[in-house]
Parts: C-alpha cells; structure tokens; sequence
C-alpha cells in the first residue's frame, strides 16, 4: 500500500496556501481592472429662478449652491444619501471638473467591483445636462478617470447612466448627437416628473434601455435611484430592479405600493 507520509502532505498544503495568500489576490486585482462596471449619474441641481418648477425653500433652490441644493447637498440629495449609505464609500471630490458641473463625485461600491460618478450641474444649465446625458445614452462623450492606476470608463462608455432632477424636457427640446456611436448595451434610469413621454423620443434614438423611468409627477430623491442601482448590481431583472425602486419610493413618499408602481415603470 502507498502511504503519504504526514510531513510531506503537510508541506504540499503549506505550498497550495502560500500560492493563494501570495498570488490569488493578484489575479483578483488584474480581473478586477478588467470587469468593473460603472455609473454615470447626471444631477441637475434644483433652481428656483431658472428651472420651471414650483419654488423650493430658498436654501434648497439655489441651483449654483451644491452643500444644500436639494438634489445633492439636502438630506435625500445624490451627495448626502449615497455618502451615507453603508454600501458605498466616497472616493474622490472635484470641483469644477468642467463648464457647467459645480461638483463630481466618484463612488465605489463595497461589496462589488462598481464605481458611480456623479456630477452637480449648475441648474442654470439644465438644457445642458439633459443633452450630456442623452449624448451618453448614445455612447458619446465618453470619460476616463484614473483611480489607483485604473481607467475606469464613464460617460458614453458607462453601463449605466441616469438622469435626476427637474423634467426640462417640459419646457423646451434639445438637438445633439442622440445616434448611436456603438452596439455597446446600455441602461437608463430618469428620475424626473413623467420622464416616460417627455424622454421617450430621445431614448428611442440612442437605443438605451429605460430601466427606470416615470409617468407622473414625482420627488427625484436618491433613495429611488441607490435602490434601482442595487437591483442593477446583482443582475436582476428589469421588473426586479423596477420593483426595489417602486417600494423604496413608498415607503418614503407613503404614496401606497400601487401608486409606486404605476409611477415607477420599466421599458418601452
């Protein structure tokens, strides 16, 4: 009979756990550069005097003042609420990236190899935002950001791109370069008042997929959108994801689950 003597087993064990201690985790971070997905969040900041909305408290209006505007600094705000959250950690602050953006933010999930950018528009220029972010939907425009030697893509080149704020599509159109630069699949999530009719159009002509849009008058709060965005992560499905944004807008709205649902729709 062959017998494997104890001391050499031992060894060959002590071999295998080096190898995963040592090199495994450099195997991990090479893959990891490779596979990250990424969001593109458009935020155009709530503003009282250039926005056709019905008038938010002072503090919260001021569509050139990112620390309190209430779609970024307030409590419910893109900035606040994900900075809050236990699910991601805030990597990165800009100032005035470029024309028009106030603030950016980059975001990396704990618990998955994701990354979210999000950028403050000065409400002023919400024609602006809108059209970046259709723009984006088409696969223009896209962004690169260096983080701890990797390129991460944004921009046209995410794989999620959502729109929070006021509907300006209510008040005005707006002409870019909407046809599609690439086959590549992307998502859409729009967060403003009956998203669904006024962006419809536009969507169509990027091929996006609208993973979460409106069809009614609503609060664009960030709690909606890091629900939707946590169903995203895990490869749900489109009415999954729909789903988590639909009980999340209940339970902070109290508007009642059906009126959630029918708010809150997925698709075409």
């Amino acid at each position: 009979m062959f017998v494997i003597k104890p001391k050499i087993l031992r060894l060959d064990c002590m071999r295998k756990l080096l190898f995963i201690l040592l090199v495994i985790p450099f195997l991990s971070m090479g893959q990891s550069e490779n596979n990250a997905k990424t969001i593109h969040v458009f935020v155009a900041l709530c503003d009282n005097v250039n926005q056709g909305i019905v008038p938010v408290p002072k503090k919260l209006g001021n569509g050139q003042d990112v620390n309190s505007n209430l779609y970024w600094g307030a409590m419910y705000g893109v900035k606040a609420y994900f900075k809050r959250s236990k699910d991601w950690v805030l990597l990165s602050t800009t100032l005035n990236p470029k024309e028009n953006i106030l603030e950016r933010l980059l975001f990396k999930h704990k618990m998955s190899n994701t990354y979210l950018l999000a950028d403050a528009y000065n409400g002023k220029y919400i024609r602006q935002t809108t059209i970046d972010f259709l723009e984006a939907n088409a696969g223009n425009n896209g962004i690169k950001i260096e983080y701890n030697s990797n390129e991460l893509c944004f921009g046209g080149d995410a794989n999620l791109l959502s729109y929070v704020g006021h509907d300006g599509l209510m008040e005005f159109e707006v002409e870019g370069r909407f046809t599609p630069s690439n086959t590549s699949k992307r998502d859409a999530i729009i967060l403003a008042c009956i998203s669904k009719n006024y962006f419809k159009s536009y969507l169509e002509k990027t091929q996006s997929n609208p993973l979460v849009w409106t069809t009614g008058l609503m609060a664009p709060e960030a709690y909606t959108l890091k629900s939707a965005i946590d169903g995203w992560i895990l490869n749900e499905t489109d009415l999954q994801i729909r789903e988590r944004a639909a009980q999340a807008y209940h339970k902070y709205q109290k508007c009642g689950i059906r009126g959630a649902r029918n708010l809150l729709v997925t698709g075409y």
